[in-house]
């Protein structure tokens, strides 16, 4: 019987260099007895195979199902070749080009084999802080330019020893081609000193560091994507002392504890969350707190949530082994500026804040602050999209021009475009001082560089004083176009789902630049990636003071109680009244009738503010949304009763914020529960948008409901619209692969940008 000797060619793409996706192909190959070549290519990895049928066949199936854990399969091409006169299976070099097209992995924890090994007292990398393979370790931060090989990362001042290399260089080996590969002898340290840059001198640098987080002492401690600021989460008077020093007066610190077991002390984590947890992403994530718990009230005061992650570098699990419930693990900044990730920058920067700092001598190239995720409607959603996800793209439904969308003011992001793929940047932070600017010049340029992309297109913010929309101008050379705030919000989504031709959106936040010169952020669009229309929208109040409205939300609780009842509001029985300056009410009155800074807005976000005051939540926040976060945290369970709602036909509706307002001071009158109001408010706005998108639909005849904007953070409203809009028979689109608030704007402003390039 003639054996069936069969060839093929395949070409992967996808993120499959820097992750052993080579080795691996080499391992399967002579599992299966296949003989021919891999090697890397500008797109991907390139595979000639050739043997029986059979174990062709399965060698196939396993390339597709079975791959390393950092590759990133898009696709495999595959066609029939030649039989050759191979008599093995090899690693050949590299072919093609250095301009690499293939996509780069991000920086992801350390692996299981990894950190086996570092806790393992025989084995040479034992308790060594930088240990990594093929299968995790730093890709992105330390990345300066394509290919992706160790001269052009941070690891090109460290020579391997001949140990590393002979690994380096062992096709079966782990680290084969692992370009961070090094050990105590070659590779990276770790060096203790205080905050005036003095040597602390001790053998055991880390041991130290314990001791003095255990002292109630502050730590700068450097990681992988920047510095952060460690403290003993147990110990109030230093997570109290952190707070002072780094002048965040209430907003959550994030916590990092050793492993499940023991962030179950102290929070609930469901299936979906552990799984988030455990991830190689290692995101933070936000879990309810148990009460009582052992955690400083100092770490998340006013909050029913922890942000929680598990350690992802081997120096986490090395300083989280001594005991510790929880470090606090907050970013290495001032409050508004980017981490630090340079060691003098971080002396500079961060001395007057930490005691000690932990440091060490691999150069960051890139900073990335951690994620963070919850699970909220059945799905992982992200708040803050960054470390463990940054650079994998966003796949479009069609290849489109390379396009640079310079994001928003807040949360910025910028996304670059090349062929069907989108890659959003890391966090780069709100756009408001000199240093976040820098950081977003930097960012653009180095994904420039590492992606091979040179933007034919620029977009941006309608907003002319946004920085971002500044820094578009200055381009020149580049064409530009200018996308209005919410559709590109409603677009973001649409991209992540791949959904042509038009919806009904929803677009809910807290601020966006609208056409006719006022505050958008109530917005129900009837969209496409081209262009939108108003159907409707929140009905407009003033602002009384533009910004400082939004830092005192007592300002838009008097707009709207003027909104609602007229001068006479302030006869009416109100706790909120009672504590504001008669004196101060009068003013905002004067410039409200006056209308001097006292824009318009339609702004979710600003009802959901105006109306926390109202009940008392907090006249003045701390950071952004803070009023309307503790508004929903309060909120009893539903007992299915709202206030009464309305909006005026037309062909530009406006839905009536009047009725709720009445509805919320009369209960307040009442002395009804805070909790009742909350939830009675948010069920309002569940069923005033579900029935106003189906009475949208009896004219339209859409049946697709894209949900986005900063507002769809609150779970409650999340939950419940989708679910409502589903008992409605409406097809639910929401973000699962890039944040609801302005961190997924860049994306929409590409597809945007892309649609109108093309006509379409």
């Amino acid at each position: 019987m003639t054996r069936n000797i069969v060839a093929k060619r395949l070409k992967v793409n996808g993120i499959v260099q820097g992750v052993g996706f080579r080795p691996f192909v080499f391992q399967l190959a002579r599992k299966y007895s296949l003989k021919g070549v891999v090697a890397n290519t500008s797109s991907g990895v390139s595979i000639h195979i050739e043997g029986l049928a059979e174990s062709v066949s399965s060698f196939e199936a396993d390339l597709a199902n079975q791959a390393p854990p950092l590759a990133y399969i898009v696709d495999i091409a595959g066609q029939t070749a030649k039989v050759g006169q191979y008599s093995d299976f090899a690693i050949v070099k590299s072919q093609g080009n250095s301009q690499m097209s293939t996509l780069i992995s991000p920086d992801v924890s350390v692996c299981d084999d990894c950190l086996a090994e570092l806790l393992d007292p025989a084995n040479r990398r034992f308790h060594y802080p930088f240990i990594n393979c093929t299968n995790c370790g730093p890709r992105y931060t330390i990345i300066d330019d394509i290919p992706y090989d160790r001269p052009k990362t941070s690891m090109r001042h460290f020579s391997m020893c001949h140990a590393c290399q002979a690994e380096y260089d062992e096709p079966t080996n782990r680290r084969f081609h692992a370009q961070p590969n090094a050990c105590d002898d070659c590779g990276p340290h770790v060096g203790l000193f205080d905050n005036r840059k003095n040597v602390i001198d001790d053998p055991n640098p880390i041991g130290k560091a314990v001791r003095l987080l255990k002292r109630g002492n502050i730590l700068a401690i450097k990681g992988l994507g920047g510095y952060h600021l460690a403290s003993d989460a147990g110990n109030s008077d230093a997570v109290r002392r952190l707070r002072r020093r780094k002048n965040r007066e209430e907003k959550p610190f994030a916590l990092m504890s050793a492993d499940l077991a023991t962030i179950r002390g102290y929070a609930d984590v469901s299936r979906q969350e552990e799984q988030l947890l455990s991830s190689i992403r290692r995101p933070i994530v936000l879990l309810r707190k148990k009460t009582p718990n052992s955690i400083s009230d100092q770490v998340a005061p006013r909050n029913n949530y922890f942000g929680v992650m598990l350690p992802y570098t081997p120096l986490h699990y090395l300083l989280l082994q001594h005991d510790f419930t929880a470090l606090v693990m907050t970013s290495g900044n001032l409050s508004e500026e980017p981490i630090s990730i340079d060691n003098e920058d971080a002396f500079n920067r961060l001395g007057g804040i930490a005691d000690y700092f932990l440091i060490h001598d691999r150069d960051i190239y890139l900073r990335s602050d951690d994620s963070i995720v919850r699970h909220a409607a059945g799905a992982q959603r992200f708040i803050r999209r960054s470390r463990g996800f940054v650079p994998i793209p966003i796949f479009l439904k069609e290849e489109v021009p390379p396009i640079l969308a310079c994001g928003a003011e807040l949360k910025n992001t910028i996304c670059v475009t090349k062929q069907d793929k989108a890659f959003l940047s890391q966090h780069i932070g709100d756009l408001e001082n000199i240093a976040t600017f820098d950081f977003f010049q930097l960012t653009v340029e180095h994904l420039k560089r590492i992606l091979d992309i040179d933007p034919e297109i620029l977009a941006c913010d309608m907003h002319p004083d946004y920085m971002s929309s500044q820094f578009a101008a200055t381009q020149a050379e580049i064409p530009k176009i200018q996308i209005q705030h919410h559709h590109a919000h409603v677009v973001s989504c649409m991209a992540e789902h791949k959904l042509d031709g038009d919806v009904i959106g929803l677009a809910f936040d807290g601020t966006g630049y609208g056409p006719d010169d006022t505050v958008w952020g109530g917005e129900i669009l009837l969209a496409s990636s081209y262009e939108f229309k108003r159907a409707g929208h929140l009905a407009t109040v003033a602002m009384p003071g533009g910004a400082a409205a939004i830092k005192q939300p007592w300002r838009m609780a008097v707009s709207y109680l003027q909104a609602t009842f007229g001068d006479d509001f302030q006869d009416l029985d109100l706790p909120m009244l009672r504590e504001i300056e008669v004196e101060k009410v009068t003013i905002l009155r004067q410039m409200m009738s006056q209308k001097v800074n006292s824009p318009l807005t339609s702004s979710l976000g600003r009802l959901f503010d105006g109306v926390a005051a109202l009940c008392g939540i907090r006249n003045q926040v701390n950071f952004e949304g803070q009023a309307a976060m503790e508004f929903e945290m309060l909120a009893a369970e539903s007992t299915g009763q709202v206030y009464d709602f309305q909006w005026e036909p037309g062909e530009n509706c406006r839905l009536l914020t009047a009725p709720i307002i009445e509805g919320v001071v009369a209960d307040m009158q009442r002395r009804v529960a805070v909790a009742e109001i909350s939830a009675k408010f948010h069920r309002t706005l569940i069923q005033l948008f579900a029935e106003f998108s189906d009475f949208i639909r009896r004219d339209t005849g859409l049946n697709r409901v894209v949900l986005s904007g900063g507002c769809f953070q609150n779970a409650t409203l999340l939950s419940g619209l989708v679910q409502a809009l589903r008992d409605k028979k409406f097809e639910v689109f929401t973000h699962q692969q890039v944040p609801a608030n302005d961190g997924g704007i860049s994306l929409g402003q590409a597809v945007v940008a892309a649609a109108a390039v093309a006509g379409r």
